[in-house]
């Protein structure tokens, strides 16, 4: 039997060294790991690496953030140092050790020779440092054939890497000094580098870079000027189509308009070149910041067509950032693909007073309403799967999945501890719980004809509005009708845009009511035992995305709620992170939707108690056409042209609007004790005498002042008189109120927005609804504020009754709440919350050149 020839020698020798090099990379890979936790952690604010050199390898040394590298030994501050730029970075510890001793020496060396004997980064480092301090420097290294002569002519010498270096004392000049620079890595005791107390003198130093690190990081943190860039607008005339003027425009670089904001490069999160998530760590940073001046835009009651409340909106910033130089900032919705491939088209502005690029704005942005999607149909499948597993099993196979031994150990998760605590039950054992409390923990026992909650889609789909789920044969006959809503119909939209921080946002999920159990009981997200994945799901959208106009200001474009059935404003926290951002003298411009009587009552009444914020002016946007129908011009219908009566002069019709809607509607802003400054968007047909009438019959209603704005075909510069008037209104004090008390009962609140809102004379209340209102209270839900769902094309329940209608009594059909959200909301007539799509939508003229990429038809 022959026995296997014997590992040569070199292969052996090659195997182990792969195995060292594999080792090493390890080892380096860990090192690395822990630098970039260091990194990232804000209470370190040096890092010292006490490492062998062999691990100091440049991909090791890089790793570190230059910021807190006190030892300077990444390749960016070397080359600071060499630059003479210390305002970033800092110098070596044991090179200002030596300096210092240099410097303390008995004789002065300055315009005397110091002579540097080794090599090592540290060389480079004394040679900057000497030099610039006055002394002549000259190199050498140990073997050198001159260096007897050049120890001779010194008046100083410095050995580096002294442990294997003997200088004969009859070298050197009587007088001079010697400074022996030792590796403090082979000395353990911090003191034993030099006689001369180099060690303590280091690590002094490094102590002081340390210190100084701590003091640029707090600086960093406080509140930074702005220095914004503005970009220049050259409108053309005929104005090109929205979608023409957003691409002639190039964005700022988003990371370059960050830094012009104050924003830190660690706040932000990219998404592309031209669009970035806002991290709310920027809250905790600027907590002391005071905030800035709180402006809303709303409207009057509208036309079908709209009437521009949002390029007002981003007409004003352009204005006031890009031509009077003062800081302001727009919050937006985010719009929803529904009508931007249905009727109404896009929501990125338009004309010249856009956010750029419209095609980002207006399509997936940074998938913000796909995580919502995502999160409530997550919601939708936890509740039917649910009620089949309760329906096809007994209380103890439910409760083992439920609870399942995993390794021999039963237990239950935080989140079915937190129901068990909602049923009364205080245990943690799953062992120890009775049959009853097995029965009550496992099942929820759903109602499914009381199920609220419907799954949701990003479309206008009317045949989803009633279907039919369960009918595979694999789901046992449990079948239920149901249907689907819009996506930001869904409570997790009006949740997003009313959170005020991410355990605001995990504790409004949990509290989200999906139906009513067979005995009575709402069951929540939280009983379901989703919450907390609903809110993994929506971690990043609670992040508001930082954007810009054609002119290059700042733009947050957040949360996009329904604005019937929910509030219809932009998010909480991208206004408070707007406040903090423009500073005491800056301004941030919201937008409400629908009408003042919708979109503000709802802003002020929902959204500022959520918030706590109290805005300074109301911008209340008219049209001369709007203002027409509400002086009983004919109807005005999207798609069709429209009448002479539109088109010619009429100060009849304008001034009969004037006196009925747009009075009402300053009135109702002044209810609230706030200033309005009423901007009428002009239109190319509107004559100079129908402008004048409006702004004249406005100030008589109450407006602090009324301006003509062409924002549209002009940019900011069309702005600029309704800016100066803002800033004027933004001067006066305010006394802002609420409407209602939230602890009076739910029909009195209902009562008193109909009367001072909507001018009813009272409110009908069905037997049925009064008894929703009843179990509302029993489940202490009575103290939430109201969310009117009703009809935005008039100011009582029928769209038909223009201007400020009166004599009327408002029917309650039916209430519902959004517990999660945190508002009850009644519907007056019936409201639907998926739209469908017209004969000839948007879609037609939507599509994309292959080669260049571009998108067409969008608007």
């Amino acid at each position: 039997q022959r026995k296997p020839p014997k590992l040569q020698p070199l292969f052996a020798a090659l195997l182990l060294h792969s195995f060292a090099m594999f080792a090493f990379s390890l080892l380096c890979a860990k090192i690395i790991g822990e630098l970039l936790k260091l990194n990232d952690d804000p209470k370190v604010s040096g890092v010292y690496l006490h490492l062998p050199p062999a691990s100091l390898t440049s991909r090791v040394i890089n790793t570190l953030y230059p910021e807190k590298d006190v030892d300077c030994i990444t390749d960016m501050n070397m080359g600071r140092l060499v630059q003479g730029n210390l305002s970033r970075g800092f110098v070596p510890p044991l090179a200002g050790a030596v300096l210092s001793l240099l410097q303390k020496h008995d004789a002065s060396l300055e315009g005397k020779t110091v002579l540097l004997v080794g090599e090592g980064p540290l060389k480079l480092a004394l040679h900057c440092l000497i030099e610039r301090n006055g002394m002549f420097v000259q190199s050498s290294h140990s073997n050198s054939n001159s260096l007897q002569s050049q120890v001779m002519h010194a008046d100083a010498l410095v050995l580096l890497g002294a442990e294997s270096m003997e200088i004969p004392s009859t070298w050197v000049r009587p007088g001079a000094a010697i400074i022996r620079c030792e590796s403090i890595l082979k000395s353990h005791n911090i003191g034993s580098s030099s006689r001369s107390g180099l060690g303590y003198l280091t690590a002094a130093y490094r102590a002081q870079n340390v210190v100084q690190s701590c003091s640029r990081w707090l600086q960093e943190q406080q509140y930074r000027p702005w220095h914004l860039h503005t970009l220049k607008l050259l409108p053309l005339n005929p104005v090109p189509s929205d979608i023409e003027i957003s691409r002639a425009q190039t964005p700022k670089p988003i990371d370059q308009l960050a830094a012009e904001i104050g924003l830190l490069p660690e706040e932000l999160e990219p998404y592309g070149r031209s669009k970035a998530k806002v991290r709310l760590s920027l809250l905790d940073r600027l907590h002391s910041q005071p905030d800035g001046k709180y402006i809303l835009v709303a409207g009057i009651t509208p036309t079908p067509l709209g009437e521009g409340k949002s390029t007002v909106t981003i007409g004003l910033v352009q204005a006031m950032s890009a031509h009077l130089k003062l800081n302001s900032f727009a919050c937006l919705r985010q719009p929803s693909q529904g009508p931007t491939f249905g009727v109404k088209g896009g929501a990125a502005g338009g004309g010249y007073a856009q956010v750029i690029p419209m095609e980002e704005f207006n399509l997936h942005l940074t998938g913000d309403i796909h995580a919502i999607t995502a999160a409530n149909n997550l919601v939708a499948a936890a509740i039917d799967a649910r009620m089949l597993h309760e329906a096809t099993q007994s209380d103890k196979a439910l409760f083992n999945r439920l609870v399942p031994s995993v390794n021999g150990v039963r237990k239950f998760s935080p989140i079915q501890i937190s129901r068990l605590q909602g049923l009364g039950i205080h245990k943690t054992d799953p062992a120890s719980l009775t049959p009853q409390e097995v029965s009550a923990f496992a099942r929820l026992d759903l109602d499914p004809s009381k199920i609220t909650w419907h799954r949701v889609v990003d479309t206008n789909d009317r045949f989803l509005r009633k279907i039919t789920v369960g009918q595979a044969s694999t789901e046992k006959g449990q079948t239920r009708e149901t249907g689907f809503d819009i996506a930001v119909a869904s409570e997790i939209m009006a949740i997003l845009a009313l959170s005020d921080n991410l355990g605001d946002m995990r504790g409004r999920l949990g509290r989200m009511v999906v139906g009513t159990s067979r005995s009575g009981k709402p069951v929540t997200a939280e009983d379901l035992g989703v919450s907390g994945a609903v809110a993994v799901l929506m971690k990043d959208a609670i992040k508001p995305t930082l954007m810009q106009t054609l002119e290059g200001t700042p733009v947050f474009v957040h949360a996009g709620p329904f604005a019937n059935i929910a509030h219809g404003n932009s998010s909480v926290l991208a206004d408070k992170l707007a406040l903090k951002l423009v500073g005491q003298d800056g301004f941030v411009v919201t937008e409400a939707g629908f009408g003042a009587d919708i979109g503000m009552e709802k802003f002020f009444n929902i959204k500022c108690r959520a918030s706590g914020l109290k805005p300074n002016v109301v911008v209340l946007v008219a049209t001369v056409r709007a203002l027409k129908m509400h002086g009983g011009g004919p109807n005005v219908s999207a798609g069709a042209p429209l009448p002479r009566e539109y088109i010619d002069e009429n100060l009849s019709l304008v001034a009969r609007g004037c006196r009925s809607n747009l009075r009402k509607q300053i009135q109702i802003a002044k209810l609230f004790g706030v200033p309005v400054v009423v901007a009428l968007n002009a239109f190319r047909t509107d004559t100079p005498a129908e402008i004048d009438l409006v702004c004249q019959i406005a100030k008589e209603c109450g407006a602090s002042d009324a301006v003509s704005c062409q924002h549209w075909s002009q940019g900011g510069r069309g702005c600029l008189e309704l800016a100066l008037a803002v800033k004027e209104a933004a001067r006066q004090p305010t006394n802002f109120q609420f409407l209602y008390n939230t602890e009076m009962p739910i029909v009195e609140k209902i009562r008193t927005i109909a009367q001072k809102v909507y001018g009813a004379d009272d409110i009908e209340v069905s037997p049925e609804v009064q008894r929703k209102i009843d179990y509302y209270n029993h489940q202490g839900y009575g103290s939430l504020p109201i969310c009117m769902a009703k009809t935005h094309l008039s100011l009582s329940h029928m769209p038909d009754k223009k201007g400020a209608p009166t004599g009327f009594v408002l029917p309650i059909r039916d209430i519902r709440a959004s517990v999660g959200a945190g508002f009850i909301y009644p519907l007056v007539g019936t409201m639907s919350t998926m739209p469908g799509l017209p004969t000839r939508p948007c879609f037609y003229d939507i599509d994309i050149d292959p080669v260049t990429e571009d998108i067409i038809g969008l608007f």
